[in-house]
């Protein structure tokens, strides 16, 4: 199954809670510029939440649902948001996916995978993108992927393993500060006990998976599904066959990696390096 068109698009439940929120606001006798500093956002954002163009982040849920004395109907309509909106269209179907795994392989070669980064890597990762995004668009995914890695605390029962590529810690997207606050977040997230990462190092003449990422999944039903990924296109993969060549790369890189102690070890060199 495959998707493309890379703008996030808006929802029904994005828009209703938009609406809602404006509600209470209206109540309350405030314009958007007097409510954005008692919610700590700026008053685009505040009007692009309104509008339904932007994934609310939580503590704006939970600090407009005090300013506006909204009866808990702001934490109840952000219950049923989807997480789709700030998504690429073709990245959906696996992100809805990702909610009920009980085990997620990722190998990455290209950026540190999403579900691991900072907010300041994430802001470095689209300032790259081209074309250029716009600052809402920017919000809107940077809103939707801090929503995703909030699963590797929700899901304690769920088992994470990530294979990371050396060379993504090398090329300092962002620059030294950002890569810096990266390779702490990540060495924090490795100390989880459902978090495993590993690094391939550069130089191993024998890797397994040199036709780019891949992404595995395990559901409670014990469906295996895979993932990948290139410009502005997404394969989710559900051929028993595809999946077997998928978990069998897998299994090979976990045994050419460093193990997640050496893992830990370099980053905290690399970190010292910088």
């Amino acid at each position: 199954m495959t998707g493309c068109g890379g703008e996030p698009e808006s929802s029904d439940s994005l828009k209703g809670f938009g609406a809602v929120a404006k509600a209470f606001r209206e109540r309350a006798g405030l314009t958007q510029e007097q409510l954005a500093p008692l919610v700590q956002y700026a008053p685009h954002t505040v009007a692009s939440i309104e509008q339904g163009r932007r994934f609310p982040p939580r503590d704006f849920v939970n600090r407009a649902e005090e300013v506006l004395d909204a009866f808990g109907a702001l934490r109840a309509a952000a219950r049923h948001l989807s997480r789709q909106p700030g998504l690429a269209a073709w990245f959906r179907q696996w992100a809805k996916l990702e909610e009920q795994a009980v085990s997620l392989c990722t190998y990455e070669c290209r950026v540190v995978p999403g579900l691991l980064q900072t907010e300041g890597y994430t802001r470095a990762v689209f300032h790259c993108r081209v074309p250029p995004l716009t600052d809402d668009e920017i919000g809107a995914r940077l809103a939707a992927r801090q929503e995703r890695q909030l699963l590797l605390r929700e899901r304690p029962n769920t088992a994470f393993s990530f294979i990371l590529e050396e060379a993504l810690f090398l090329r300092r997207v962002g620059g030294v500060a950002v890569t810096r606050e990266l390779i702490d977040h990540v060495i924090d997230c490795a100390a989880l006990r459902n978090v495993e990462v590993q690094v391939m190092p550069l130089a191993r003449e024998e890797h397994a998976a040199l036709e780019g990422p891949m992404q595995l999944l395990e559901t409670p039903d014990t469906c295996w599904y895979g993932y990948i990924e290139g410009q502005r296109t997404g394969q989710l993969i559900t051929d028993a066959k595809e999946i077997s060549v998928l978990q069998m790369r897998y299994a090979k890189m976990r045994s050419q990696a460093l193990t997640p102690e050496d893992s830990v070890g370099l980053l905290e060199r690399m970190r010292g390096a910088l």
